[in-house]
């Protein structure tokens, strides 16, 4: 018991002392969190004010970043406008300039031939411009609109009046200094000698403006007045030379012919043979007496009653070949019939042959007359395609020769063979109408002849 007891204090006075220990260790702990809270409390506010800041960065940093994202995406917007507006403005760029190129183009070929030498320069440097590597875009568009503005200048200057120097050929070929009065399409010209005044137009082949010179001379004096005071009165064409150039068109049936050439003599020829020979066969044909059925009609009579000596009577007064025909048949009355119809009928014959002499010409004409005008057509292709291998094709007058031929020896052609078909269509239908007459009174006389034979013989 003893031991227990001793047992007992010594595990009462162990744990008493180790829970004193352990009181002294809780209250260090405590107080050890007491300062690490009095430190965190410390450390925590400074934190919060730091996070605070930072998070107040954030934001700032994130609003930044969202003003400067609308800034690129409106840049990029305006950047791909700018790259539309420039495609736009390179696409105007471009038409402009060709608007510009077909202007000056467009303004070379309405230039009057007498200004060619007074826009020269201007005319050059805005055509050559665009194809010029050294020189930039705002070059090339200042030459050319210097072209724009010469163009402006002319056209005020025109409505009023333009005198500027030049030179100018004449009719004769020669080329004389003198002023010009360009008065909107009209270009007036005065020699300084005084020799030579006029409209000046171009001329096809001429490098040259060609003065063409007025039939009365008041109207030269006129423009020699009006070009020397730059102002006045002159004569106006409201044709603008039209009318002179239809007129220099016209020509004489012999200037017609003689661009036929040889051809269109042959046919031209041949055209008047054709009117000789109708003429005559006309003559001829009207000649002829055609005794109508009335006029036969007491010989007629006469066969019918057997009365053979009264029908020669009669007969006789029955001119041309019917009459002979009928004399012939009345000599023969007496044969048999077949040979009485071929006596008459070789009469009509031997007619037909002398109303239808010549008019075979004219269907030889009629069918001739194209074949020669073909030919003229091929020798003046010939002609023309020598022209050709000579001078080339670039001169249309050098040409017109061959040409000439070939349509002036087809018309001739056409001409002559429609005048011979028609003369021939008319002569052949008189020819026939004469025969035709004979052959109705042929066939009458034998029908009274028969009917006079069986008259005889039925008492018999």
């Amino acid at each position: 018991m003893k031991k227990l007891a001793i047992f007992l204090f010594v595990s009462l006075a162990g744990g008493a002392f180790a829970q004193s220990d352990m009181q002294a260790k809780l209250e260090a702990s405590l107080k050890e969190l007491s300062n690490t809270r009095e430190s965190v409390s410390k450390e925590k506010l400074p934190m919060v004010k730091g996070l605070n800041a930072l998070e107040d960065e954030v934001m700032d940093v994130r609003l930044e970043h969202q003003k400067v994202t609308r800034q690129l995406d409106s840049r990029n917007l305006d950047l791909n406008n700018l790259r539309a507006e420039i495609k736009t403005r390179k696409g105007e760029k471009s038409y402009i300039s060709n608007l510009l190129v077909e202007y000056t183009r467009n303004f070379e070929t309405r230039l009057h031939i007498a200004e060619l030498d007074l826009y020269e320069n201007v005319v050059e440097d805005a055509t050559l411009a665009p194809d010029n590597a050294n020189l930039s875009d705002e070059e090339i568009f200042v030459q050319q609109t210097e072209l724009v503005e010469a163009s402006i200048g002319r056209l005020q200057g025109v409505v009023g009046g333009t005198a500027f120097s030049g030179t100018a050929a004449g009719a004769d070929g020669l080329v004389k200094q003198g002023e010009y009065l360009l008065v909107g399409p009209i270009a007036l010209f005065s020699s300084s000698d005084g020799s030579m005044a006029g409209v000046a137009e171009q001329r096809l082949g001429s490098l040259e403006p060609t003065v063409l010179p007025f039939a009365d001379a008041v109207n030269a004096e006129m423009v020699k007045t009006t070009v020397a005071a730059k102002s006045g009165v002159f004569p106006f064409d409201p044709s603008l030379g039209n009318a002179r150039k239809i007129e220099e068109t016209k020509e004489t049936f012999k200037e017609h012919i003689q661009k036929g050439g040889m051809v269109a003599y042959v046919i031209l020829g041949m055209f008047v043979l054709c009117v000789i020979i109708a003429v005559v066969k006309w003559i001829q044909l009207m000649l002829v007496p055609q005794p109508s059925e009335k006029a036969v009609q007491p010989v007629l009579r006469a066969m019918l009653v057997n009365d053979h000596e009264k029908a020669a009577a009669e007969i006789k007064k029955v001119k041309g070949p019917t009459g002979v025909m009928l004399a012939i048949g009345v000599e023969h009355i007496d044969e048999p019939k077949d040979l009485v119809e071929e006596v008459m009928y070789e009469e009509m014959l031997t007619t037909r042959m002398k109303v239808n002499k010549l008019t075979p010409f004219l269907a030889v004409c009629a069918s001739t007359a194209p074949l020669l005008g073909l030919l003229g057509t091929v020798t003046g292709i010939i002609n023309t395609f020598k022209l050709i291998t000579v001078f080339g094709s670039g001169d249309v007058k050098t040409l017109s020769g061959g040409i000439s031929e070939a349509l002036i020896t087809t018309e001739l052609g056409l001409v002559v063979a429609i005048s011979a078909l028609v003369l021939h269509a008319f002569l052949s239908r008189k020819a026939k109408s004469i025969t035709d007459n004979m052959e109705q009174i042929a066939i009458l006389f034998m029908n009274r002849a028969t009917r006079s034979t069986g008259v005889e013989e039925a008492p018999a």
